[in-house]
Protein backbone atom coordinates (compact mmCIF):
# COMPACT_ATOMS: atom_id res chain seq x y z
CA UNK A 1 0.00 0.00 0.00
CA UNK A 2 2.78 2.40 -0.92
CA UNK A 3 0.42 4.90 -2.57
CA UNK A 4 -2.06 4.99 0.34
CA UNK A 5 0.81 5.80 2.68
CA UNK A 6 2.52 8.41 0.55
CA UNK A 7 2.50 12.10 1.37
CA UNK A 8 -0.14 14.41 -0.10
CA UNK A 9 -1.64 17.86 0.35
CA UNK A 10 -5.15 18.91 1.36
CA UNK A 11 -5.49 22.63 0.85
CA UNK A 12 -2.55 24.21 2.65
CA UNK A 13 -1.82 21.11 4.73
CA UNK A 14 0.85 18.47 4.17
CA UNK A 15 -0.41 15.02 5.16
CA UNK A 16 1.72 11.96 5.89
CA UNK A 17 -0.83 9.45 4.58
CA UNK A 18 -4.17 9.26 2.76
CA UNK A 19 -6.31 7.37 5.30
CA UNK A 20 -9.03 9.75 6.51
CA UNK A 21 -11.51 9.41 9.37
CA UNK A 22 -14.91 9.73 7.70
CA UNK A 23 -17.59 11.92 9.28
CA UNK A 24 -19.59 9.54 11.46
CA UNK A 25 -22.79 10.24 13.38
CA UNK A 26 -22.09 8.78 16.83
CA UNK A 27 -24.60 10.68 19.04
CA UNK A 28 -22.32 11.01 22.09
CA UNK A 29 -22.58 14.68 23.09
CA UNK A 30 -23.29 16.05 26.54
CA UNK A 31 -26.49 18.10 27.15
CA UNK A 32 -27.17 21.01 24.78
CA UNK A 33 -25.34 19.18 21.97
CA UNK A 34 -21.93 20.02 23.46
CA UNK A 35 -18.86 17.80 22.80
CA UNK A 36 -17.60 16.39 26.09
CA UNK A 37 -14.95 14.09 27.52
CA UNK A 38 -16.01 11.04 25.51
CA UNK A 39 -15.73 12.90 22.21
CA UNK A 40 -12.33 14.31 23.18
CA UNK A 41 -11.06 10.79 23.82
CA UNK A 42 -12.67 9.35 20.68
CA UNK A 43 -11.08 11.82 18.29
CA UNK A 44 -7.72 11.80 20.06
CA UNK A 45 -7.61 8.00 19.75
CA UNK A 46 -8.01 8.26 15.96
CA UNK A 47 -5.54 11.11 15.42
CA UNK A 48 -2.17 10.35 13.84
CA UNK A 49 0.76 12.56 12.97
CA UNK A 50 0.00 14.03 9.56
CA UNK A 51 -3.48 12.46 9.39
CA UNK A 52 -6.85 14.03 8.61
CA UNK A 53 -10.06 13.64 10.64
CA UNK A 54 -13.55 14.83 9.67
CA UNK A 55 -16.03 15.32 12.50
CA UNK A 56 -19.56 14.09 13.10
CA UNK A 57 -22.16 16.03 11.15
CA UNK A 58 -22.51 19.21 13.22
CA UNK A 59 -25.63 21.37 13.07
CA UNK A 60 -25.57 25.12 12.45
CA UNK A 61 -28.84 25.60 14.36
CA UNK A 62 -31.15 23.57 16.58
CA UNK A 63 -33.56 23.29 13.66
CA UNK A 64 -30.80 21.54 11.72
CA UNK A 65 -30.34 18.62 14.15
CA UNK A 66 -31.57 15.23 12.90
CA UNK A 67 -30.51 13.01 15.81
CA UNK A 68 -30.62 13.30 19.56
CA UNK A 69 -27.18 14.01 21.07
CA UNK A 70 -25.65 15.07 17.75
CA UNK A 71 -23.22 18.01 18.08
CA UNK A 72 -23.84 21.65 17.23
CA UNK A 73 -21.73 24.67 16.34
CA UNK A 74 -24.08 27.57 17.12
CA UNK A 75 -23.40 28.36 20.81
CA UNK A 76 -20.31 29.45 22.73
CA UNK A 77 -20.62 26.37 24.95
CA UNK A 78 -20.40 24.14 21.88
CA UNK A 79 -17.36 26.08 20.68
CA UNK A 80 -15.62 25.45 24.01
CA UNK A 81 -16.42 21.74 23.77
CA UNK A 82 -15.06 21.49 20.24
CA UNK A 83 -11.92 23.41 21.23
CA UNK A 84 -11.05 20.62 23.69
CA UNK A 85 -11.46 18.06 20.89
CA UNK A 86 -9.32 20.11 18.51
CA UNK A 87 -6.55 20.63 21.07
CA UNK A 88 -6.36 16.87 21.70
CA UNK A 89 -6.19 16.13 17.96
CA UNK A 90 -3.57 18.81 17.30
CA UNK A 91 -1.45 17.50 20.18
CA UNK A 92 -1.02 14.29 18.15
CA UNK A 93 -0.07 16.16 14.98
CA UNK A 94 -3.32 15.61 13.07
CA UNK A 95 -5.63 17.98 11.20
CA UNK A 96 -9.39 18.14 11.76
CA UNK A 97 -12.18 19.54 9.57
CA UNK A 98 -15.66 20.26 10.90
CA UNK A 99 -18.53 18.86 8.87
CA UNK A 100 -21.27 21.55 8.89
CA UNK A 101 -24.83 20.34 8.56
CA UNK A 102 -28.51 21.17 8.34
CA UNK A 103 -30.84 18.18 8.34
CA UNK A 104 -33.83 19.90 6.73
CA UNK A 105 -36.75 17.47 6.55
CA UNK A 106 -34.65 14.74 8.21
CA UNK A 107 -35.09 16.57 11.53
CA UNK A 108 -37.83 15.78 14.05
CA UNK A 109 -39.67 18.18 16.39
CA UNK A 110 -38.42 16.17 19.38
CA UNK A 111 -34.89 17.34 18.51
CA UNK A 112 -35.72 20.87 17.34
CA UNK A 113 -37.45 22.22 20.43
CA UNK A 114 -40.87 21.42 18.99
CA UNK A 115 -40.38 23.45 15.81
CA UNK A 116 -41.60 21.89 12.55
CA UNK A 117 -38.64 20.93 10.32
CA UNK A 118 -38.12 22.83 7.06
CA UNK A 119 -37.36 21.74 3.50
CA UNK A 120 -37.53 23.06 -0.06
CA UNK A 121 -40.92 21.38 -0.56
CA UNK A 122 -43.58 19.80 1.73
CA UNK A 123 -42.53 16.21 1.00
CA UNK A 124 -42.04 13.76 3.86
CA UNK A 125 -38.99 11.51 4.12
CA UNK A 126 -39.81 7.88 4.87
CA UNK A 127 -36.79 7.46 7.16
CA UNK A 128 -36.93 7.56 10.97
CA UNK A 129 -35.34 9.93 13.46
CA UNK A 130 -33.47 9.03 16.64
CA UNK A 131 -35.17 10.88 19.52
CA UNK A 132 -35.32 10.66 23.30
CA UNK A 133 -38.75 9.37 24.29
CA UNK A 134 -40.80 10.21 27.38
CA UNK A 135 -38.94 7.59 29.44
CA UNK A 136 -35.58 9.16 28.54
CA UNK A 137 -34.58 6.32 26.23
CA UNK A 138 -33.35 6.76 22.66
CA UNK A 139 -35.94 5.46 20.23
CA UNK A 140 -37.00 5.85 16.61
CA UNK A 141 -39.83 8.11 15.43
CA UNK A 142 -41.43 8.64 12.05
CA UNK A 143 -40.56 11.90 10.36
CA UNK A 144 -43.29 14.43 9.62
CA UNK A 145 -44.21 16.55 6.60
CA UNK A 146 -41.81 19.53 6.64
CA UNK A 147 -42.75 23.16 6.22
CA UNK A 148 -41.57 24.54 2.86
CA UNK A 149 -39.16 27.43 3.26
CA UNK A 150 -40.21 30.84 2.07
CA UNK A 151 -37.79 32.33 -0.46
CA UNK A 152 -36.76 35.04 2.00
CA UNK A 153 -35.90 32.43 4.68
CA UNK A 154 -33.19 30.72 2.63
CA UNK A 155 -30.60 33.52 3.01
CA UNK A 156 -31.21 33.30 6.76
CA UNK A 157 -29.96 29.69 6.73
CA UNK A 158 -27.02 30.72 4.55
CA UNK A 159 -26.16 33.27 7.24
CA UNK A 160 -26.37 30.55 9.92
CA UNK A 161 -23.73 28.59 8.03
CA UNK A 162 -21.57 31.69 7.71
CA UNK A 163 -21.85 32.41 11.44
CA UNK A 164 -21.11 28.78 12.32
CA UNK A 165 -18.08 28.94 10.03
CA UNK A 166 -16.85 31.86 12.12
CA UNK A 167 -17.43 29.86 15.31
CA UNK A 168 -15.56 26.90 13.83
CA UNK A 169 -12.63 29.19 13.11
CA UNK A 170 -12.84 30.53 16.65
CA UNK A 171 -12.74 26.97 18.01
CA UNK A 172 -9.52 26.25 16.09
CA UNK A 173 -10.60 23.84 13.35
CA UNK A 174 -8.30 23.46 10.37
CA UNK A 175 -11.19 23.78 7.92
CA UNK A 176 -14.84 22.99 7.31
CA UNK A 177 -16.77 20.59 5.09
CA UNK A 178 -20.30 21.38 3.87
CA UNK A 179 -22.46 18.27 4.21
CA UNK A 180 -24.13 18.21 0.81
CA UNK A 181 -24.88 14.48 0.96
CA UNK A 182 -27.07 11.79 2.55
CA UNK A 183 -30.48 13.36 2.01
CA UNK A 184 -29.98 16.47 4.14
CA UNK A 185 -30.93 20.05 3.30
CA UNK A 186 -28.39 20.84 0.55
CA UNK A 187 -29.26 17.63 -1.27
CA UNK A 188 -32.99 18.19 -0.71
CA UNK A 189 -32.62 21.41 -2.70
CA UNK A 190 -30.29 19.89 -5.29
CA UNK A 191 -32.33 16.86 -6.39
CA UNK A 192 -35.56 17.20 -8.34
CA UNK A 193 -37.20 14.36 -6.44
CA UNK A 194 -37.36 16.57 -3.33
CA UNK A 195 -37.29 20.07 -4.81
CA UNK A 196 -40.58 21.03 -6.46
CA UNK A 197 -40.12 24.78 -6.08
CA UNK A 198 -40.98 27.35 -8.74
CA UNK A 199 -38.86 30.25 -7.42
CA UNK A 200 -35.15 30.94 -8.04
CA UNK A 201 -34.24 27.93 -5.88
CA UNK A 202 -36.20 25.40 -7.96
CA UNK A 203 -36.67 24.11 -11.48
CA UNK A 204 -33.36 24.12 -13.39
CA UNK A 205 -30.23 22.42 -12.06
CA UNK A 206 -28.64 25.84 -11.69
CA UNK A 207 -31.52 27.05 -9.52
CA UNK A 208 -31.62 23.87 -7.43
CA UNK A 209 -27.86 24.19 -6.78
CA UNK A 210 -28.19 27.87 -5.81
CA UNK A 211 -28.58 27.21 -2.06
CA UNK A 212 -25.41 25.07 -1.98
CA UNK A 213 -23.32 27.61 -3.87
CA UNK A 214 -24.72 30.61 -1.98
CA UNK A 215 -23.67 28.86 1.22
CA UNK A 216 -20.31 27.84 -0.18
CA UNK A 217 -19.62 31.48 -1.09
CA UNK A 218 -20.58 32.58 2.42
CA UNK A 219 -18.34 30.03 4.12
CA UNK A 220 -15.43 30.73 1.75
CA UNK A 221 -15.74 34.41 2.71
CA UNK A 222 -14.83 33.34 6.27
CA UNK A 223 -12.20 30.67 5.61
CA UNK A 224 -10.87 31.16 2.10
CA UNK A 225 -11.42 28.30 -0.38
CA UNK A 226 -8.38 26.18 0.53
CA UNK A 227 -9.86 25.39 3.95
CA UNK A 228 -13.38 24.59 2.72
CA UNK A 229 -14.67 21.30 1.31
CA UNK A 230 -17.96 19.82 0.07
CA UNK A 231 -19.34 16.31 0.55
CA UNK A 232 -21.61 14.76 -2.09
CA UNK A 233 -23.49 11.45 -2.42
CA UNK A 234 -24.33 11.41 -6.15
CA UNK A 235 -26.00 8.00 -6.00
CA UNK A 236 -27.41 8.12 -2.48
CA UNK A 237 -31.01 7.21 -1.75
CA UNK A 238 -31.00 7.62 2.05
CA UNK A 239 -33.68 10.10 3.10
CA UNK A 240 -36.00 8.96 0.29
CA UNK A 241 -33.88 10.83 -2.25
CA UNK A 242 -34.08 10.67 -6.05
CA UNK A 243 -33.13 12.66 -9.14
CA UNK A 244 -34.25 12.26 -12.73
CA UNK A 245 -30.73 12.75 -14.11
CA UNK A 246 -27.97 12.43 -11.48
CA UNK A 247 -25.19 12.52 -14.09
CA UNK A 248 -26.37 15.92 -15.31
CA UNK A 249 -27.05 17.25 -11.80
CA UNK A 250 -23.74 16.24 -10.28
CA UNK A 251 -21.82 16.96 -13.45
CA UNK A 252 -23.03 20.55 -13.18
CA UNK A 253 -22.07 20.70 -9.50
CA UNK A 254 -18.61 19.23 -10.15
CA UNK A 255 -18.03 21.73 -12.95
CA UNK A 256 -19.04 24.67 -10.77
CA UNK A 257 -16.78 23.46 -7.97
CA UNK A 258 -13.81 23.81 -10.34
CA UNK A 259 -14.26 27.56 -9.96
CA UNK A 260 -13.11 27.26 -6.33
CA UNK A 261 -9.68 26.19 -5.12
CA UNK A 262 -11.21 23.97 -2.44
CA UNK A 263 -9.40 21.77 0.06
CA UNK A 264 -11.20 18.75 -1.42
CA UNK A 265 -14.48 17.33 -2.69
CA UNK A 266 -15.66 14.31 -0.71
CA UNK A 267 -17.57 11.73 -2.78
CA UNK A 268 -19.55 8.78 -1.39
CA UNK A 269 -19.24 5.83 -3.75
CA UNK A 270 -22.48 4.42 -5.22
CA UNK A 271 -22.19 1.04 -3.51
CA UNK A 272 -23.07 2.81 -0.24
CA UNK A 273 -26.73 3.94 -0.23
CA UNK A 274 -27.05 5.56 3.16
CA UNK A 275 -25.97 2.94 5.68
CA UNK A 276 -26.14 -0.21 3.52
CA UNK A 277 -24.17 -1.58 0.58
CA UNK A 278 -25.96 -2.33 -2.70
CA UNK A 279 -25.09 -3.29 -6.25
CA UNK A 280 -24.21 -0.45 -8.60
CA UNK A 281 -25.81 0.39 -11.96
CA UNK A 282 -24.92 2.47 -15.03
CA UNK A 283 -27.10 5.29 -13.67
CA UNK A 284 -24.82 5.65 -10.62
CA UNK A 285 -22.27 8.44 -10.30
CA UNK A 286 -18.90 7.49 -8.78
CA UNK A 287 -15.64 9.20 -7.89
CA UNK A 288 -14.39 8.10 -11.31
CA UNK A 289 -17.22 10.08 -12.95
CA UNK A 290 -16.60 13.15 -10.79
CA UNK A 291 -12.85 12.95 -11.54
CA UNK A 292 -13.55 13.34 -15.26
CA UNK A 293 -14.96 16.81 -14.49
CA UNK A 294 -13.53 18.01 -11.18
CA UNK A 295 -9.81 18.83 -11.27
CA UNK A 296 -9.08 19.28 -7.56
CA UNK A 297 -8.44 16.90 -4.66
CA UNK A 298 -11.02 14.12 -4.18
CA UNK A 299 -11.65 12.04 -1.07
CA UNK A 300 -13.61 8.86 -1.78
CA UNK A 301 -15.69 7.10 0.87
CA UNK A 302 -17.87 4.04 1.03
CA UNK A 303 -17.10 0.49 2.08
CA UNK A 304 -13.39 0.47 1.24
CA UNK A 305 -10.89 -2.13 2.33
CA UNK A 306 -7.20 -1.38 2.51
CA UNK A 307 -6.71 -3.05 -0.87
CA UNK A 308 -9.55 -1.26 -2.66
CA UNK A 309 -8.46 2.05 -1.11
CA UNK A 310 -4.95 1.56 -2.48
CA UNK A 311 -6.38 0.72 -5.89
CA UNK A 312 -8.62 3.78 -6.24
CA UNK A 313 -5.67 6.03 -5.37
CA UNK A 314 -3.36 4.17 -7.77
CA UNK A 315 -6.01 4.45 -10.50
CA UNK A 316 -6.19 8.19 -9.88
CA UNK A 317 -9.94 8.32 -9.28
CA UNK A 318 -9.36 9.67 -5.75
CA UNK A 319 -6.47 11.18 -3.81
CA UNK A 320 -7.46 10.06 -0.31
CA UNK A 321 -9.92 7.54 1.13
CA UNK A 322 -12.22 8.02 4.11
CA UNK A 323 -13.01 5.02 6.30
CA UNK A 324 -16.03 4.77 8.58
CA UNK A 325 -16.95 1.45 10.16
CA UNK A 326 -13.36 0.16 10.14
CA UNK A 327 -12.16 3.35 11.83
CA UNK A 328 -14.83 3.00 14.51
CA UNK A 329 -13.50 -0.37 15.66
CA UNK A 330 -9.82 0.30 14.93
CA UNK A 331 -8.68 3.61 16.44
CA UNK A 332 -5.21 2.96 14.99
CA UNK A 333 -6.54 2.00 11.54
CA UNK A 334 -3.76 3.68 9.51
CA UNK A 335 -1.10 1.66 11.31
CA UNK A 336 -3.06 -1.58 10.97
CA UNK A 337 -3.50 -1.04 7.24
CA UNK A 338 0.15 -0.06 6.80
CA UNK A 339 1.46 -3.15 8.59
CA UNK A 340 -1.23 -5.63 7.54
CA UNK A 341 -2.24 -6.22 11.17
CA UNK A 342 -5.61 -7.89 11.81
CA UNK A 343 -8.63 -5.64 12.27
CA UNK A 344 -11.05 -5.52 15.19
CA UNK A 345 -14.65 -6.30 14.32
CA UNK A 346 -17.16 -3.51 14.76
CA UNK A 347 -20.39 -3.81 16.73
CA UNK A 348 -23.17 -2.13 14.74
CA UNK A 349 -25.51 -2.13 17.74
CA UNK A 350 -23.27 0.45 19.47
CA UNK A 351 -22.81 2.80 16.51
CA UNK A 352 -25.42 5.37 17.51
CA UNK A 353 -25.73 6.80 21.01
CA UNK A 354 -24.76 5.30 24.34
CA UNK A 355 -21.59 5.46 26.39
CA UNK A 356 -17.97 4.40 25.95
CA UNK A 357 -18.94 0.90 24.82
CA UNK A 358 -18.38 0.64 21.09
CA UNK A 359 -17.00 4.18 21.09
CA UNK A 360 -13.73 4.53 22.99
CA UNK A 361 -13.18 0.97 24.26
CA UNK A 362 -11.77 -0.61 21.08
CA UNK A 363 -8.13 -1.58 21.61
CA UNK A 364 -5.16 -0.33 19.63
CA UNK A 365 -2.29 -2.64 18.71
CA UNK A 366 -0.02 -1.88 21.74
CA UNK A 367 -2.96 -2.48 24.09
CA UNK A 368 -3.68 -5.84 22.43
CA UNK A 369 -0.05 -6.90 22.85
CA UNK A 370 -0.09 -5.85 26.50
CA UNK A 371 -3.25 -7.84 27.10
Amino acid sequence: MSKLFSRTKVGHFDLQHRVVLAPLTRMRTEPSNVPGDLMVEYYAQRATDGGLLITDATAVSQLGIAYVDAPGIYTEEQVKGWKRVIDAVHAKGARIFLQMWHAGRQAHPANTGGVTPVAPSPLRSLEHAAIRDESGQVSEAELIVPRPLETAEIPVIVEQFRRSAELAKQAGFDGVELHGANGYLFEQFLLDGTNHRSDEYGGSIENRARFLFDTLDAVVSVWGPARVAVRLSPSGVYGTMSDSNPHATFGYVAGRLNQYDLAYVHVIEPRIRGIVEKETTDADVSSKDIRRIYKGTIIAAGGFTGESAEQIVVDGHADLVAFGRMFISNPDLPERLRTGAPLNRYDRSTFYGGDARGYTDYKSLPEEVAA
